[in-house]
């Protein structure tokens, strides 16, 4: 048995992982980072965020080809799908992208081992991997395991017909009918995908609406849009289980009517996605025999320093409480990494951002309006429409809106909720604004270009005082 020391060892090479190794050893940390796959990057890079964007960006351009090229003189011809060329695509993409960290590792010296890891004690580290076991020792240790996604009791998986999130960014073919347990972000981008590539997709949802703890009103667009697509969905339902007859399956639900009668029923399909959410991965570390206390989730309980009951041992991302969010976990990793380096690392957990990348995509910083409602606080509300925005009306697509809460008394920007184009690069404005302690005054004076997406967000902010110009 081999025995190696180090500064740091981080556990998982997912986007906290790997961020953290590097910001460490940029710091002049001598960093080592443990990763049970061949591939860095984690379940986001490998199964998660990265593939199923390829998916996603390649079935929106079908779409767009197939169904709404024509209306602005371009003329396709017969378009269709090539579900294998684009699971390749997808591969290259991941491969890219993992063997890039790779190369990170390389040009910052951190040390990579790939194996299965377990605490021996709270200074030291067993890596099982194809050729033994070797024990690394450390000052300090980080957990970034990342998340697995949730069973539910009567929906096992068996990675065939009932899958998780990781199967279904791998399907062969589409499918001819799926059902999808979870309207979430994760449940919506999926079932987007498949329903563009054919699939009759219908979605259970245990709540009201769409995208529970959304703001309501972009709830309530979001799900309008997803049924003119094509979804069909059964709110207030719960998947009961499984019945199979001969080669077809039926999942079984009960759902609670507006009497609040419950009513039993059943969907066929081919595919079940189940997309309740994820849970902490932690189970395999050995965290209970070195004292680390988790909570009920397993998630590693942490101060705000993000260490551990046990002065050794820190966690961040999917790993500890909170948004399960790539990028939450990043910025967790490097703030915990700089801490331990005498600097002085910080997460705002109050600005950030929230993405669903279906089309339109739905983007939101901060408080919702039940929130702010609830919280009994006066605030104002600025809204615009993409349809008066100039270069969504140039580039056809018009749907959705900017929506931007203000305090009422100071006018500081307490939330801002973005649906419809490019969402996803429009809330980056809002973000920085809120972090630096904006008002709405701020953003409407602030010069935007002409003609762009952007502009959407001035006249939010306009809104609030009520002196929108183009609407």
């Amino acid at each position: 048995m081999d025995s190696q020391e180090f500064d740091l060892v981080i556990i998982g090479a997912g986007p906290a992982g790997y961020t953290g190794a590097i910001r460490a050893a940029q710091l002049g940390m001598h960093v080592a980072c443990v990763e049970k796959e061949p591939k860095l990057g984690g379940t986001c890079l490998r199964v998660g965020c990265i593939p199923s964007k390829a998916l996603l960006d390649a079935t929106e351009k079908l779409v767009l080809a197939r169904d709404h090229f024509s209306q602005i003189g371009i003329r396709c011809g017969e378009v269709t799908a090539d579900v294998s060329t684009m699971m390749s695509r997808k591969a290259k993409v991941v491969d890219t992208l993992a063997s890039g960290i790779a190369g990170l590792f390389k040009k910052n010296k951190v040390t990579h081992f790939q194996g299965t890891a377990s605490f021996k004690s709270p200074q030291e580290l067993n890596v099982q991997s194809a050729t033994g076991v070797i024990t690394i020792k450390a000052r300090h240790f980080l957990v970034a395991t990342g998340s697995v996604p949730i069973e539910l009791p009567d929906l096992c998986f068996d990675g065939k017909t009932v899958i998780s999130s990781d199967q279904a960014i791998a399907l062969e073919k589409a499918p001819a009918k799926m059902v999808v347990i979870g309207s979430g972000a994760i449940g919506l981008e999926l079932s987007s995908v498949w329903r563009r590539l054919g699939t009759d997709v219908t979605v259970l949802e245990l709540f009201p609406s769409v995208l529970p703890g959304s703001d309501e009103e972009m709830a309530r667009m979001m799900e309008r849009t997803m049924k003119e697509q094509g979804l069909k969905f059964h709110f207030n339902s719960q998947a009961r289980g499984l019945r199979r007859d001969k080669n077809q399956l039926f999942v079984k639900y009960t759902s609670q009517s507006n009497d609040e009668k419950e009513q039993t029923g059943e969907l066929p399909a081919d595919v079940v996605l189940v997309a309740v959410g994820r849970r902490a991965f932690t189970g395999q570390l050995g965290l209970e025999n070195i004292g680390v206390k988790l909570d009920h989730r397993g998630r590693v309980e942490v101060d705000g320093h993000w260490r551990s009951n046990v002065d050794s041992i820190f966690a961040v991302g999917d790993a500890i409480a909170g948004p399960m969010l790539a990028h939450k976990a990043e910025e967790e990793a490097v703030a915990c990494v700089e801490q331990l380096s005498g600097h002085a690392g910080h997460v705002d957990y109050g600005t950030i951002p929230f993405v669903v990348y279906t089309s339109p995509e739905l983007a939101w910083v901060g408080k919702t309006q039940e929130q702010l409602k609830q919280a009994g606080a006066e605030f104002k509300i600025g809204k615009f429409r993409f349809a008066a925005n100039s270069r969504a009306i140039c580039m056809n697509d018009t749907f959705g809106m900017v929506k931007i809460l203000a305090d009422s008394r100071t006018d500081r920007v307490l939330g801002v909720h973005v649906i419809g184009p490019q969402a996803s690069s429009l809330i980056s404005e809002a973000v920085m604004a809120m972090a630096m302690g904006a008002s709405s005054e701020d953003i409407a004076r602030t010069c935007h270009a002409h003609p762009t997406l952007p502009e959407a967000m001035r006249e939010a902010a306009l809104g609030v005082d009520g002196r929108t110009i183009n609407a």
